[in-house]
């Protein structure tokens, strides 16, 4: 970009200003709509939206919109930093934070010939596609623990079915399995693995 950037009366000064403004709704959708509505950690909303905004000026200052290899080799040193030195960071986490870069980089890029159309299209893939797969994994996402269980006479009983009812009762839990690790005879107790799928938020048509 050129060096006067910043001076009010530079097109590409306003031009980065509508960039910013389609990057500002679309991160807010990544992160609000998709990232907090599944996993529900608000935590990291504040995190994930700052770094969105500052990559994006940071590589809206480039003065080439191509990414030289040592931006490259800089943005996955970063990655994996937080991925081994950071122990509050998931895998899904770090996976959100690498799409929030790559959001922020394409947004912030001065496209000559490149209609602001194909850029939202590339927002609405992106969201979409992490949108879908939260989706599919919180349906298959079945969780696994381990309690202390009194009701030996029921476990002994065999009736599977009001076991599951007890237990998800007492949890609150739709429990889908279980299955018996250890039995003490003399604490009358079983130590037991439940399985159940992670709570998702409803999903509204």
């Amino acid at each position: 970009m050129p060096d006067n950037f910043f001076n009010l009366n530079n097109p590409d000064f306003y031009g980065a200003m509508l960039r910013f403004a389609i990057h500002l709704v679309f991160l807010i959708l990544l992160v609000w709509g998709v990232y907090f509505r599944y996993s529900k950690k608000e935590k990291f909303v504040f995190t994930f939206l700052m770094m969105g905004i500052a990559v994006f000026f940071i590589t809206s200052m480039l003065k080439s919109v191509w990414i030289d290899m040592g931006m490259a080799f800089g943005m996955f040193a970063v990655f994996a930093i937080l991925r081994f030195r950071t122990r509050n960071f998931s895998l899904k986490d770090m996976s959100y934070i690498f799409t929030i870069i790559g959001l922020s980089v394409i947004n912030s890029l001065k496209l000559v010939g490149f209609p602001v159309l194909g850029i939202i299209i590339f927002n609405i893939l992106i969201i979409s596609a992490a949108a879908i797969l939260e989706r599919i994994t919180a349906r298959h996402n079945v969780i696994n623990h381990t309690i202390v269980y009194e009701n030996l006479e029921l476990l002994k009983s065999d009736k599977n079915h009001k076991v599951l009812k007890d237990i998800s009762d007492m949890t609150g839990k739709e429990i889908l399995k279980y299955k018996v690790r250890k039995i003490n005879f003399k604490k009358q107790v079983a130590e037991i693995d439940i399985f159940y799928k992670e709570d998702a938020p409803p999903v509204s048509y």
